[in-house]
């Protein structure tokens, strides 16, 4: 197993996570090679919660332009983890 601190790299603070909260679930970006079982272990030993179900979809990179260059923003992987009944993640401030 990876080191779950390279899967998990940082929380999805939006208002529409916020509301996920509401129903146990969190937001995560997560490595782009990560998979749905690597995710879930990455966030149980992180986090000390069982986790039920994890959805995961990249999220691809914007066109952008600076000036008269064109580029695009950078893609990265999105994971919704939901968690049992009674768990929650103290880390999002709820």
């Amino acid at each position: 197993m990876k080191d779950p601190r390279q899967v998990i790299l940082r929380p999805i603070i939006t208002e529409r996570s916020f509301d996920l909260i509401n129903d146990n679930r969190y937001t995560f970006e997560v490595a782009k090679q990560a998979n749905k079982i690597e995710i879930g272990q990455a966030v149980e030993s992180i986090f000390d919660v069982r986790v039920l179900k994890v959805n995961t979809l990249s999220v691809s990179g914007k066109p952008k332009r600076v000036r008269y260059a064109k580029g695009y923003s950078r893609s990265w992987k999105k994971a919704i983890v939901t968690l049992a009944e009674g768990d929650k993640i103290e880390a999002f401030g709820v």
